[in-house]
């Protein structure tokens, strides 16, 4: 579904990505990890149409999307969350999922029409696949840590996509949270048919997740593989696993 070929991106002297390569099979769970500063949310936000690449190949199902801006994308399929949450703080969790479904379906542009028979179907179904339909009506910015997370990636599913990119979505939860919520994106993948690629400091979550593993250093793909290749790996062992 996703290709990145030998993708190069600077910030005047500073080399963020620097010959990154990345393969995911449609229905896979894969994940990208490095240490600090190794360039994994800089290739998130060249997928995705944040940031254009210097030169190199950024494929979605074998289109060409390098150059296209973020909605484009995301028209094609691609959803993301972010290392913060992004919520509505003051709109109730139903209008926050619902302003992603009308988005999705082009109708936020309806001045004259009320919102508030529209999609609600559509923003209920996806509410109850997260688990949040008990809270729908409660104020966004009042919700826990764990559960804007979720909040998010339900906003995210409002967009209808193939590919859900997560940038660490288990940041500052508890291991109750981080439990959960990874469960949750399990399930989601199943039973949706979602491609998931997500980015995570949290080893056992990414080694207890992932189909499959890259590792950047310093802008660059060490290795891609299945976790175990991963875990024996010498270069990730010295690279970002501390030699263990």
């Amino acid at each position: 579904m996703l290709r990145v070929e030998d993708l190069h991106k600077s910030f005047d002297d500073f080399r963020a990505v620097n010959g990154a390569n990345l393969s995911v099979q449609k229905g896979e769970l894969v994940a990208v990890i490095g240490p600090n500063g190794a360039g994994k949310t800089t290739l998130f936000n060249l997928i995705t149409g944040q940031l254009q690449p210097d030169s190199g190949k950024i494929l979605l199902n074998d289109e060409d999307i390098s150059k296209l801006p973020p909605h484009i994308i995301c028209r094609k399929g691609v959803a993301r969350s972010f290392q913060i949450a992004n919520v509505f703080p003051r709109l109730s969790v139903f209008r926050n999922v619902q302003v992603s479904v009308l988005s999705q379906q082009r109708l936020s542009n309806k001045l004259f029409q009320s919102a508030s028979r529209l999609a609600v179907q559509e923003t209920n179904r996806i509410l109850e696949s997260v688990g949040l339909w008990d809270r729908k009506m409660d104020v966004a910015g009042s919700l826990s840590h764990g559960d804007k997370r979720i909040l998010e990636i339900a906003i995210a599913l409002g967009n209808e996509p193939e590919l859900l990119i997560l940038d660490e979505p288990t940041a500052g939860m508890s291991p109750e949270e981080t439990a959960t919520t990874m469960a949750l994106i399990q399930r989601l993948a199943a039973d949706q048919g979602l491609t998931i690629l997500f980015c995570e400091h949290d080893m056992e979550v990414v080694f207890g997740t992932a189909q499959s593993i890259m590792v950047m250093q310093q802008g660059q793909t060490i290795v891609q593989a299945k976790p175990e290749a991963v875990r024996q790996n010498s270069e990730v062992q010295q690279a970002y696993l501390g030699g263990e």
